[in-house]
């Protein structure tokens, strides 16, 4: 069955854009398609046969994709990707007309958020800004959550759009306001890894059965969605992806960058941040983030698993 939605006055359904199929992107677009919606595709490594299959239009760049669709959503690594993505030649730009949805998924700078939503506004079309957690499981599973910022209205508009890709959807204020909240997030994430590690690090190193300590974590106070996951990682050795460490430091990145833009100081994050430049520095950028505790383990000289 087909969703239809009003993105004007008019009945019509709605064609999407979908620019970036990664490990995130391309679940996304398939349960977008799932949900019965036209999907016009482009990435820079084409377009998965799996889409294909599924029936997503291919498109030859990201201004093709912009005239077919109504919403043209971007999944893409970092704030230069979008801004190629957006503004370079053949970008979205070059393909909007007024009264488009231009909506960013992706993690970057906050402040160059305000600015791409500016220049995407000034073609008389809005901008959402909504990066989302709960990394491939969750968009696989239709579970993530997404972060918006934008106008009340564009929201209203694509809500049952990120409905097909998320549970908690939450309008959290104008544009730029998704990406802070998503870095408030990936500072909470890093230093809830640090702790788990920290802490199965210590136990396991004091004669302790890391396995059964983590159990035992997880009925108390301590309990948490990384001990619970990230915590299993860390005890059976599975550190492959999952969120890579070169994301996550990213992320941080931006984090850190803002703060200095605020006058803010993030001394744990700052401390996360080097935990993951040693990780990166041992050859783990594309570990799981839960990797983080190898660099734990190096300056404790042991490791959990023995």
């Amino acid at each position: 069955m087909h969703r239809t939605r009003q993105i004007s006055g008019d009945d019509i359904m709605a064609n999407i854009g979908f620019i970036g199929l990664g490990i995130m992107g391309t679940p996304m677009a398939a349960n977008l398609i799932k949900g019965g919606h036209t999907v016009y595709a482009q990435s820079r490594s084409g377009v998965p046969a799996q889409l294909l299959e599924a029936g997503a239009k291919p498109c030859a760049n990201a201004a093709e994709v912009a005239r077919q669709a109504d919403i043209i959503i971007t999944m893409v690594p970092d704030t230069p990707h979008v801004e190629e993505a957006l503004f370079g030649a053949d970008g979205v730009a070059a393909g909007l007309s007024k009264g488009k949805i231009v909506v960013d998924m992706s993690s970057i700078a906050p402040v160059a958020t305000k600015d791409f939503a500016k220049r995407i506004n000034a073609l008389g079309c809005e901008y959402l800004d909504a990066p989302v957690s709960g990394g491939e499981v969750g968009a696989k599973a239709a579970s993530l959550t997404i972060m918006v910022g934008g106008s009340e209205a564009a929201f209203e508009k694509v809500k049952p759009i990120f409905e097909l890709m998320g549970k908690n959807i939450t309008l959290v204020g104008d544009n730029g306001a998704g990406q802070i909240t998503k870095v408030a997030n990936q500072i909470i994430v890093a230093l809830n890894i640090e702790a788990v590690g920290e802490a199965l690090v210590l136990a396991a190193k004091a004669g302790a059965d890391p396995a059964k300590v983590r159990q035992a974590l997880m009925g108390g106070f301590a309990n948490s969605r990384i001990l619970e996951v990230h915590g299993e990682r860390m005890v059976k050795r599975t550190f492959d992806p999952g969120f890579r460490i070169e994301l996550h430091q990213k992320d941080l990145n931006l984090a850190l960058t803002t703060a200095r833009e605020l006058g803010v100081s993030l001394p744990n994050t700052a401390t996360a941040q080097a935990l993951f430049n040693a990780c990166t520095a041992h050859g783990g950028a594309k570990w799981d983030h839960s990797g983080m505790v190898r660099a734990l383990e190096k300056m404790a000289n042991f490791e959990i698993g023995q």
